[in-house]
């Protein structure tokens, strides 16, 4: 799978005319993609709600799933995921241990169900991926299925504009903001001052419609994206940093990036067996990935989804009581969901951002019981640093981070910045140390080209 692919394509700025058709087609693909976008992660909701919290229920389990529970659900979803890779189009999606990848050309229409039902057993069964890569596939590729519906000998750019204008409007439905869809498509695309505004302003409007879908407009009602849009974090204020603050912030940024780059460096070398036998690998991965969240439980005495999931939906909670987790706790859940997310990443298909930004978090809470680190920033550190460990987009990170915690006020994001630059000089300097890992290119940082 890939992404939009647009920076790679060679483009001219169009005339205004032509500029006006194409904004109107955009507008009718962002409506499109929005629409399923949102259907995509209402079904994975309801498939999580349903296998997870009703149908236990039903079958007696009053009080939750009992542990096997999560072996059965979680081998399941190995089998799916393997079926997706080896029998349809496109091998499942990108492989998420690879980062975002949006430089292999936009999604093929048939690649689409493939991607979906990989996404789908693998968000919604419990692996510890999140769906913004199935998005930005399935904004890809509806874009281009109904640019070609339109005009099948459409250029090349054009799909590729109209393509990257579908990611926009799918991404903008998780992160609900089109700011931060915008900011990590245009990023991770690498445009030329040439390429920006052909890609940028189509993008915009595509993410823009994404947002209307999804927040509504006047009297008429939008769609409902609470169960699972990732929104400001309930953190304390934080009028303006100081002096100790800094210093543990380069400290907790520079472990986390290690962290992260142990996950990354785990699901390389996951892949490459994984590749080779996925029938095997996948249920097996799945079953380690239950294991450890069974081995969480029993360790710390917390609820075993803790390790499962992509954690956004834990964030805010985690943020908010985190008084009531101790040190011991904290440092369990990173050490068993960061083993979890590494096993994810090299076997399933999803994206990485948002286990990092749980991490991150995780790490930020850990690192607030530090003498003089204020809860809040350590947590917009502790997430931005694991956001460009992972994407290598130093602005996406920092921008991310800033708006999550956005209702402290300004003094979180002095700290944030240096987070994200300290987390993003350690993993350039592990990649040169350690090399780009098993059957991995060399990951170089987003730049203009």
């Amino acid at each position: 799978m890939a992404g939009p692919a647009a920076g790679s394509q060679s483009v001219s700025a169009p005339r205004w005319r032509d500029l006006l058709g194409l904004l109107i087609i955009v507008t009718a693909v962002g409506l499109l993609v929005s629409l399923a976008a949102w259907g995509f992660l209402e079904l994975i909701h309801g498939i999580q709600h349903g296998v997870f919290t009703s149908l236990p229920k039903d079958l007696g389990y009053e009080s939750g799933p009992p542990l096997w529970w999560y072996v059965v659900v979680l081998g399941l979803a190995g089998l799916l995921v393997a079926f997706a890779i080896v029998r349809l189009p496109g091998t499942g999606g990108h492989l998420p241990a690879k980062g975002l990848a949006l430089d292999g050309g936009p999604t093929e229409p048939l690649e689409l169900p493939g991607i979906l039902l990989a996404g789908l057993a693998t968000i919604g069964l419990g692996l510890v991926l999140g769906p913004e890569t199935p998005l930005i596939a399935l904004g890809a590729g509806l874009g281009t299925l109904a640019i070609r519906s339109v005009r099948r000998d459409t250029p090349a750019q054009t799909q590729a504009v109209v393509a990257a204008a579908g990611s926009f409007a799918a991404i903008s439905m998780i992160f609900d903001s089109p700011i931060i869809a915008a900011v990590i498509l245009i990023e991770a695309l690498g445009l030329d001052r040439e390429r920006l505004p052909l890609i940028l302003i189509p993008g915009l409007l595509a993410a823009g419609i994404g947002s209307l879908v999804s927040i509504g407009m006047g009297s008429i009602t939008g769609l409902s994206t609470s169960d699972y849009a990732l929104g400001t974090l309930p953190v304390p204020s934080l009028a303006q940093p100081t002096l100790p603050d800094f210093g543990w912030a380069i400290l907790l940024a520079a472990a986390v990036a290690v962290i992260s780059f142990g996950a990354l460096r785990l699901g390389l070398a996951v892949s490459v067996t994984a590749s080779r036998r996925p029938f095997f690998v996948l249920p097996a991965a799945a079953l380690a990935v239950a294991g450890l969240a069974i081995a969480f439980h029993a360790a710390s005495g917390r609820d075993a989804t803790q390790v499962l999931f992509s954690g956004q939906d834990a964030l805010p909670g985690l943020v908010s009581g985190a008084d009531a987790w101790s040190i011991s706790a904290l440092l369990l859940l990173l050490a068993f969901k960061g083993l979890a997310w590494g096993a994810s990443l090299g076997s399933f298909r999803g994206g990485p951002t948002f286990p990092a930004l749980f991490i991150g978090a995780a790490a930020g809470v850990l690192a607030s019981h530090l003498p003089g680190f204020d809860l809040t920033g350590a947590v917009g550190v502790g997430m931005g640093a694991g956001v460009v460990s992972v994407l290598r987009l130093p602005l996406s990170a920092v921008v991310l981070a800033s708006l999550l915690v956005s209702k402290s006020g300004p003094g979180a994001g002095p700290l944030i910045i240096v987070g994200v630059v300290v987390a993003y000089l350690v993993t350039i300097a592990l990649g040169n140390a350690f090399g780009p890992g098993p059957g991995a290119e060399p990951q170089t940082e987003a730049s203009p080209q």
